[in-house]
């Protein structure tokens, strides 16, 4: 049995009720740990006998062909409800939090005083309009998962997706390509970062789990794509959902560094990627 406790002020990022409505179904689904109680601030889960994974784990091609796999069955599951996708509304919500707080300490105060919200209002509405273009899926996705999300029994060779605290309907392309944001892990090395053929690996088990050797080209371009662009959502949703996390949060970690960290990486990405959904936009156009 293992006993969950909200952390203080987490209610500005996450929305406890969906939590909940979720985890019934995913449970029922077998993902994460059954759900025995819920308390005032916290929740009573069955108890996991695994290990949990490192950043590098995700990269084995083994592992990544199970997490694709299951990622998939994960979206399948139907959660009943608006199926309106969140990111958006999410990366608004978090805009408006965030582009108006004010810090106590004069040098959190100075460090936030640096991020320009009116540059990162364009590049949000810039990129939300270049991503709707794509109809991405919708899916019912986990949005969070990193590796310390994903547990192993070695014994067995089972895989388990835990926390759904971030999880909602939202677009396929988000899920996988904020997945490949974390093969970066907690120091934010994004030269780890998958390459094209480790994203091909991971997709054709996702899209053809029994047979992935006979997924098309079409099908991995397109969820290339997807991926690649909402990968750039992914930084923008964490950088903006850091600098609330740095108003409200008792946790002693530096996010207003971690904002600037992914944004960094978001500014550093950007034309690659939106020059590859064009591309790949207007060659769907022409055909």
């Amino acid at each position: 049995m293992t006993v969950r406790l909200y952390g203080p002020n987490t209610e500005y990022v996450i929305n406890r009720e969906r939590e909940l409505q979720a985890i019934g179904y995913l449970s029922a689904a077998g993902f994460g740990a059954k759900l025995l109680g819920v308390f005032g601030n916290g929740m009573v889960q069955s108890f996991i006998n695994a290990r949990t994974l490192t950043p590098s784990d995700m990269k084995m091609p083994k592992l990544a062909a199970e997490i694709a796999k299951q990622l998939r069955k994960f979206h399948q599951v139907e959660i009943p409800g608006s199926k309106e996708p969140q990111l958006w509304i999410d990366i608004f919500k978090f805009f408006e939090k965030a582009s108006t707080l004010k810090f106590d300490d004069i040098e959190k105060q100075k460090k936030y005083k640096e991020i320009s919200f009116e540059e990162v209002h364009n590049e949000v509405v810039e990129l939300k309009e270049l991503t709707d273009r794509l109809n991405s899926p919708v899916v019912f996705a986990h949005n969070d998962l990193l590796s310390g999300n994903l547990m192993l029994n070695d014994d067995e060779g089972k895989l388990y997706f835990i926390d759904f605290e971030y999880g909602s309907y939202n677009y396929r392309g988000f899920d996988i390509g904020n997945h490949f944001n974390e093969y970066a892990g907690y120091d934010c090395d994004y030269s780890l970062y998958p390459t094209k053929d480790e994203q091909y690996h991971f997709f054709r088990h996702y899209l053809a789990p029994d047979k992935p050797n006979e997924v098309s080209d079409q099908d991995l371009e397109t969820l290339y794509v997807e991926a690649n662009t909402f990968m750039l959502a992914s930084h923008l949703y964490w950088a903006l959902w850091a600098s609330i996390q740095a108003k409200m949060s008792p946790i002693d970690f530096d996010y207003l560094g971690y904002y600037f960290l992914r944004y960094e990486e978001y500014t550093k990405q950007k034309e690659k990627c939106l020059s590859l959904a064009r591309s790949y936009l207007s060659a769907s156009r022409d055909e």
